[in-house]
């Protein structure tokens, strides 16, 4: 390899080989990227609202919201990865996020911890609603990896809304 061949290598294009054609990695990367963008958001949310939890049920609702941002913060790396794995690439910076977030923040003073749960009920609804998109982008161009990494974090998205919408819940 000569030198100039080592320079060409080290600023190629990050182009991972993929079967999946051009167009396909364009809309799966783009697809899976608006996932990463609002995962962080909704990451970010509910660790604001497990750092800002008060009142009588604080350590249950406290314990709920940092396993649910655990979770959610887990498939960061996964869905980044896959991105990458078909020859696309994803999220950059907190900017990029700021500017394509679907999942509103919250930066009040203070939300009563009800309005926490009831929000982050909502919020993964619509994470549940924007994993549904991805999912058809991903069947359409036969990626059934992606479909059935984001299957599982649907199922997730689901049980995090059960869980909140369950503890929210108000005796008749």
């Amino acid at each position: 390899m000569t030198s100039s061949d080592a320079v060409r290598v080290r600023t190629a294009p990050l182009r991972t080989p993929s079967d999946l054609g051009e167009n396909a990695v364009k809309d799966i990367s783009a697809a899976l990227t608006g996932v990463l963008v609002d995962a962080f958001a909704l990451y970010l949310k509910t660790k604001n609202f497990h750092w800002h939890m008060s009142g009588p049920h604080f350590r249950d609702y406290h314990l709920l919201l940092d396993d649910q941002g655990d979770q959610i913060f887990a498939i960061t790396d996964d869905v980044a990865e896959r991105c990458r794995k078909i020859g696309g690439t994803t999220l950059r910076s907190i900017g990029q996020i700021a500017r394509e977030q679907r999942i509103p923040d919250n930066d009040a003073a203070y939300v009563t911890p009800e309005d926490m749960l009831a929000e982050l009920a909502q919020d993964n609804r619509t994470f549940a609603s924007l994993l549904r998109a991805a999912h058809a982008v991903c069947e359409e161009h036969n990626d059934y990896a992606s479909t059935s990494l984001i299957e599982n974090w649907l199922d997730e998205a689901e049980r995090r809304t059960w869980f909140l919408f369950e503890a929210s819940r108000t005796t008749a």
